[in-house]
């Protein structure tokens, strides 16, 4: 309005012109109401963040955009340790709090060494026990299930460490439990016995080209947004077989308590996020003798035989020998945070404890490659400072293509070297990656005199890449899970590296006839036992473990009758034996179709889940009406404890412009829907409706009184 129009008289409206007053009532009550119904949107938005951060998660609808609320998981783990395996019960609670039909599919890991048996599904009272078909014969009774409204669950192996579970029509508000058993072995390593229970599935970095994997396109959620979900409960029962000494966990904190043959050891805290892995370690009384341990099972007619044996290592009388050590680091985007930092003082460890006339050189990777020197350098000072600086200004970004630094780091241009010098590789790596295949045949084809010691690093590395590498290798697996792990980690690979090796050693069973696993045994180092597995014909025969070690012949001997009872025996053979079907396929020594057959032979014979058979429960009795849809819930994951979630998916680079956000949405925290709470959008919503309804009467309302003052 003008100045000049201050104070003017305004215009008379003819009676006739007045249901355009109303119209405009209509149009600002309409308006009003529409302005609501938007305001809302925010204040949903707002209130999901709020449910975000106390860990609930929706996701939508595949092809649409209706919000379905993520079924919930909750998890039970059970462990009992017998001398040197472990048997291992995980249950599963899959809950629908959503008012739909949903199919539950959820990717978890387990031990890479691990042989799942067993599966049960409970509905109610009633428990539906699985069995082992072919992987495709089972995925055909799943689906046929699901589409008959049945209940199943259907557990695959996507790779030996790591499993999907699909629970198919589960009714709303309804609670179904899955539970799978499985046999592994425990690890020893300088004395120390130790158990690793993988909590949760990393995300893997796929490689240009390469085929998608669940656990490539794994859903999972930013701590810093959504908190931590996937709740654990877990209890261990040890039963070492041996007087113990100390136990304890460097990954979570634990309760230790006394019980009949051994102790029972459950979380401090109860319950916890599935967002690291658990490791327990115990420890012997110290013995003045090495210990030697032999267990026996006997099923369907055949005897089985699991033999672990640390042999006494004399102390080394002269210096070590000269070493060429290739430090390989990852410092790719799976690695920013927590991961990046251990990796770089685990390797400044490393260089400070180099020799004088060892040899180094360093390899960094992301999805480029960087090699410090031409080749091997002496460790002098002013290579030492270079390497240091080199390493200090590494930062966490890119891919994660692991092959070319490791065909890199095995490149050997000595490869005749005749002054008895040792090539050591260092390879230190969360293991993120999808083609771990392409990785085996690297080791294999071009591993030459070297020795491959693989560092896992941060909270859930791919333990199952890290010890099959390092398997092919002719190395070992070192674990750092904690910055403040680092040194100790570190010294005790270094004592590795440095202490006299068992080499050629040779396995055989005399006076029985014998089948045993594995085919080729690896090197020894300190303080590391010789594990292997075997079905013979009968126990009247003995086992004599020899080798050469620091120059000197060794050998053990032990009577397979003074072998004790054990458990799941046959099943930890048959998963080894699987082992080297693998492996044998990796070398070239036998086709991918021989490597399958022989696969799917053992899977069959000993009900084990693996790449070519699954465990399938279908419940006979239709549950779900033929007439309710059924919408699939991919159950999210946490983010690995420690892991950057910005540099994972690049984030930071994509905000600066110097990088885009992955692609594939399945890789983004878009993907998951945040859900809304108990609000006051309801009233929003009947109040900006109400009002636009408002504003259509007042509008007909005002039409019809104009009509009638104009008729008068």
């Amino acid at each position: 309005m003008s100045a000049q129009d201050v104070g003017a008289p305004k215009p008379r409206v003819a009676s006739g012109a007045r249901p355009a007053r109303w119209f405009l009532i209509l149009c600002e009550a309409f308006a009003l109401g529409l302005l609501l119904l938007v305001a809302l949107a925010g204040t949903s938005r707002a209130a999901e963040a709020e449910e975000a951060a106390a860990g609930g998660l929706i996701m939508r609808a595949k092809g649409g955009d209706q919000v379905v609320e993520a079924v919930r998981l909750g998890t039970d783990i059970d462990m009992t340790v017998s001398g040197l395996t472990v048997r291992g019960r995980v249950t599963q609670a899959f809950r629908n709090d959503t008012g739909r039909w949903v199919e539950a599919v959820y990717v978890y890991p387990l031990p890479q060494d691990g042989a799942v048996d067993t599966l049960k599904m409970v509905v109610g009272k009633k428990v539906i026990v699985g069995e082992i078909k072919k992987r495709a014969e089972a995925q055909a009774i799943y689906d046929a299930a699901k589409a008959q409204g049945k209940k199943a669950a259907l557990v695959e192996q996507n790779r030996p460490n790591m499993f999907t579970n699909a629970v198919a029509n589960v009714a709303p508000g309804e609670t179904v439990l899955v539970q799978i058993e499985y046999q592994a072995p425990i690890a020893v390593s300088a004395g120390e016995y130790s158990l690793r229970m993988p909590l949760v599935v990393a995300p893997r970095y796929a490689s240009p080209g390469t085929a998608a994997t669940p656990e490539s396109r794994a859903r999972v959620v930013d701590p810093k947004v959504a908190g931590a979900i996937n709740p654990v409960t877990l209890t261990v029962h040890l039963r070492a077989g041996f007087p113990l000494g100390a136990t304890a966990s460097a990954t979570h904190a634990v309760d230790v308590r006394d019980e009949k043959g051994g102790k029972v050891i459950t979380l401090s805290k109860g319950q916890v996020p599935a967002d690291r892995d658990f490791v327990l370690t115990w420890k012997p009384v110290p013995l003045a003798a090495p210990s030697v341990a032999l267990f026996r099972e006997k099923i369907a007619g055949a005897h089985y035989v699991l033999a672990q044996v640390t042999p006494p290592i004399a102390a080394r009388s002269g210096p070590p020998p000269a070493r060429d050590i290739i430090f390989v680091i990852d410092n790719s985007g799976s690695m920013g945070g927590e991961s990046m930092r251990q990796a770089k003082a685990g390797l400044l460890y490393g260089l400070s404890n180099l020799k004088p006339g060892d040899r180094f050189n360093v390899v960094r990777f992301d999805d480029t490659l960087t090699v410090l020197f031409e080749g091997a350098v002496a460790a002098d000072a002013g290579n030492l400072a270079r390497a240091r600086k080199f390493v200090s200004g590494l930062e966490a970004t890119g891919g994660t293509e692991m092959v070319p630094a490791m065909a890199a780091a095995l490149r050997d241009d000595d490869e005749r070297d005749e002054n008895g010098r040792v090539r050591q590789v260092v390879f230190m790596t969360d293991g993120a990656i999808s083609d771990e295949q392409g990785l085996f045949d690297t080791i294999g084809a071009g591993r030459g005199r070297s020795k491959v010691f693989m560092v896992g690093i941060g909270s859930a590395p791919n333990s199952y890449l890290m010890n099959r590498a390092a398997e092919l290798g002719r190395g070992t697996f070192t674990h750092i899970g904690s910055t403040a792990g680092v040194e100790e980690a570190m010294r005790a690979l270094f004592d590795k590296l440095e202490s006299p090796v068992a080499t050629n050693l040779v396995a055989r069973f005399e006076g029985t006839a014998s089948d045993a696993a594995p085919a080729v045994l690896p090197d020894l180092y300190l303080g590391e036992p010789v594990t292997l597995a075997a079905r013979v014909e009968d126990l009247d025969g003995v086992l004599t473990i020899s080798g050469v070690i620091d120059g000197r012949p060794w050998q053990t001997r032990i009577r397979l009758r003074d072998a004790e009872a054990g458990k799941g025996i046959s099943k930890l053979w048959a998963r080894r034996k699987i082992t080297d079907a693998e492996v044998a396929r990796s070398l070239a020594q036998i086709t991918e179709d021989e490597a399958d057959a022989r696969v799917l032979k053992l899977g069959l014979d000993h009900g084990l889940v693996t790449s070519q058979t699954s465990l399938v429960a279908v419940d006979k009795s239709p549950s779900r009406p033929a007439d309710a849809p059924l919408l699939r819930s991919d159950l999210p994951l946490n983010l690995p404890a420690g892991w950057d979630f910005d540099a994972l998916f690049n984030r930071k680079a994509a905000a600066s412009g110097n990088g885009d956000a992955p692609d594939d949405p399945e890789q983004q925290i878009a993907q998951l829907d945040l859900p809304q709470t108990a609000t006051d959008a309801p009233m929003l919503i009947l109040t900006g409706l109400g009002l636009m309804i408002l504003a259509l009467a007042l509008g007909a309302g005002g039409w019809v009184l104009g009509r009638r003052r104009n008729a008068a």
